[in-house]
């Protein structure tokens, strides 16, 4: 006989035979509740006998019955695109099956309830309670996911201020994973402006002040020649999607330095909410290279560097250190998503590693994709195809030229024709009027391919009476831009002029819903980038689109992850576009709608996720093999799934 003791638990073999003794008063255990201490012990103590690790294994064969599936024993076919196992049990793919709410240790007790992945608060069922020693630490009521979801709904719209709802659904997350996904996933129409755009920007200027926990990365100067250290200290090791912002240009809203982490913490919610992502895979980011912004360096409440943001050669090779210790960390298949980037380091940063690593810029690219789409889309309403529009932009920054070189390369593709060609059916005005050639020595690098031949136009209202653009497009982030002088011009020219006026948050869009359609009569087909009601004019009702980044990414990067893409291509853009116009039925056209509504986002996703890893495939950048038959199937299977699971 031997005995080993494992925290307060004696295991005892005594002539073949295996009892689990309490350490303290000698009384048999159960066995469940034995084997958790013992994987407490094996893991805890990093003993790695093979002969240990068998025992614990038949163990937990033996308490789990026969042949009944185990998370830790799922083979290839079972795991997530790009090769990451389904550890905590969190695809649609492995809803059925039994996990073991594991940590270092077994999580039980009270450091279980405190345990977000795990946390199921009063829907912990009866075995659920003794196994893991929850008795007397909960209520006894026992309620369903369902009504725990309908009493958080009920009581966040208590709230009156949309930065309280904000703050209520991030306590959900730090509390119980699971049940935040659900009510965002449940409730993605009222649920969306809260947790991104436009509550997001509200929660940023105030992070200082409403900052309790963190969420993600910070890695500040400080931190320069140490950042794969730092990347070491996430507890997470298979990421497949990084969110990464530097906080210089925080939606319209300028420099707000380290306090931008509001971004890609949204971003990722969205990422598992809307794209089926799992949660334990995405890791948010902020570079913290100072701030230029004078009232927070003399905020007492900001969060981060107090210095002026570091620019140059020492901007260079921190972002350089940061993206070699990613790589060397993650892996090639790791998704770096650049947000909220300055236009002057968005572009180097894409042309930089574009080809080195697997980057996305969500301003650019995913703007433009989501654009695109529309604009496919807005030729059902209005007749022809892309190439029989004249564009013009207001704005040409990232997002603006994005948008614009997308439109071209699809044009391009549809025509045979040379993209330069393309390229001279779209103008763009910045803030010192129409962008043409007699301004390209001065120009931008990004904006010359934009400078076409044409006398000087000093503001938008003269370009859209010289220009007599089909289609008018503002990325400017200058809100009521689109004056009412400019809007009927645009309508004097069409029948049905199209109208985007993308600028977030709603405070800076170009121009609201309502003077869109009363100033074109209602005949504009419009979209915004932040939400606005429906109108009714003449006696019929207007529902605007919402050209909202969040259509794309998500699906884009479950596209690139399932399929493990080792870069992006701009065909994988094209075919996510392609895949959210084919999502707009003749009811939603009926309404003048270019999009889908967001109820039908997570179907949205796997259709775009679906098309882009056809694409990688197709390009021969998918390291995942063999392809799967059913590429949308394989991506709902793939989804991350929020309903509880049932624990051993």
């Amino acid at each position: 006989m031997f005995a080993l003791r494992a925290r307060f638990l004696l295991w005892q073999w005594e002539g073949g035979t295996r009892r689990a003794l309490c350490g303290g008063c000698g009384e048999e255990r159960g066995a469940e509740a034995a084997a958790a201490r013992f994987w407490w012990w094996c893991v805890g103590r990093r003993w790695t006998s093979a002969s240990a690790k068998g025992e614990m294994e038949s163990t937990l064969k033996g308490i789990r019955g026969g042949g009944a599936p185990c998370v830790l024993d799922m083979d290839d076919a079972a795991t997530v695109g790009g090769g990451v196992g389904d550890t905590y049990g969190e695809d649609r793919a492995t809803e059925e099956q039994f996990v073991t709410p594991w940590t270092v240790s077994v999580a039980s007790g009270y450091n279980l309830l405190r345990d977000p992945r795990y946390n199921k608060g009063l829907a912990f069922t009866e075995r659920e309670r003794e196994t893991h020693y929850l008795r007397g630490l909960l209520p006894p009521a026992i309620v369903s996911q369902e009504l725990q979801e309908r009493k958080i709904m009920n009581n966040i719209r208590q709230y009156q201020l949309p930065l309280q709802r904000y703050m209520a659904m991030m306590d959900l997350q730090e509390g119980n994973e699971r049940l935040f996904y659900k009510l965002l996933i449940d409730n993605v129409e009222e649920l969306l402006p809260i947790v991104y755009t436009p509550t997001v920007g509200e929660a940023c200027q105030k992070y200082g002040s409403i900052f309790s926990r963190p969420q993600g990365l910070y890695i500040s100067l400080k931190e320069k020649g140490k950042i794969l250290e730092v990347l070491k200290n996430w507890p997470e090791r298979s990421i497949q999607v990084i969110v990464v912002t530097d906080g210089e240009r925080i939606l319209g809203l300028g420099d707000l330095g380290c306090q931008g982490m509001g971004i890609p913490v949204g971003k990722l919610a969205l990422y598992t909410a809307l794209g089926g992502v799992r949660p334990s895979a995405c890791l948010p980011i902020t570079l913290d290279v100072g701030t230029n912004n004078e009232e927070l360096l003399n905020d007492e409440f900001y969060i981060g560097l107090r210095q002026r943001r570091a620019t140059g050669q020492e901007y260079a090779d921190f972002l350089h250190e940061f993206m070699s210790a990613v790589k060397q960390n993650y892996g090639e298949k790791v998704l770096i998503q650049f947000e909220d980037f300055a236009n002057h380091n968005a572009f180097e940063l894409l042309a930089r590693y574009g080809t080195t690593h697997l980057v996305f810029n969500d301003d650019i690219q995913g703007t433009a994709s989501v654009v695109l789409a529309g604009l496919v889309a807005a030729q059902k309403l209005v007749g022809g195809t892309l190439a029989d529009h004249t564009y013009l932009f207001l704005g040409a920054g990232e997002a603006g030229t994005g948008i614009a070189e997308l439109i071209a390369l699809e044009i391009s593709r549809q025509t045979k024709a040379p993209i330069e060609e393309c390229r001279k059916k779209i103008w763009l005005v910045d803030s010192k009027g129409l962008i043409v050639g007699s301004r390209k020595e001065s120009l931008q690098h990004f904006k010359k391919p934009w400078a076409h031949e044409h006398e000087p136009v000093g503001n938008l209202l003269d370009a859209v009476n010289a220009i007599k653009p089909t289609v008018l497009i503002g990325t400017s982030g200058k809100g009521q831009t689109f004056t009412q002088d400019v809007v009927e011009a645009i309508s004097s020219y069409n029948e049905r002029p199209i109208i985007l006026a993308l600028s977030n948050p709603t405070s800076q869009s170009e121009c609201t819903a309502e003077q869109a359609y009363t100033w074109s009569k209602g005949r504009a087909v419009f979209a915004t980038g932040s939400p606005f009601d429906p109108v009714e004019y003449n006696g019929k009702i207007h529902v605007p689109g919402q050209a909202n980044n969040a259509y794309i990414f998500p699906g884009f990067g479950l596209g690139v992850v399932m399929s493990g893409a080792i870069r992006v291509h701009d065909d994988m853009l094209l075919a996510s576009s392609e895949a959210l116009a084919q999502q707009v039925t003749e009811e939603n056209f009926q309404k003048g709608l270019i999009y889908p509504p967001f109820s039908n986002i997570r179907k949205i996703s796997a259709h775009i996720a679906a098309n882009v890893a056809a694409k990688a495939y197709e390009l021969g950048l998918a390291s995942r093999r063999p392809r799967p038959k059913d590429l949308v199937k394989y991506a709902e299977s793939c989804m991350y799934s929020p309903i509880y699971r049932n624990y051993r």
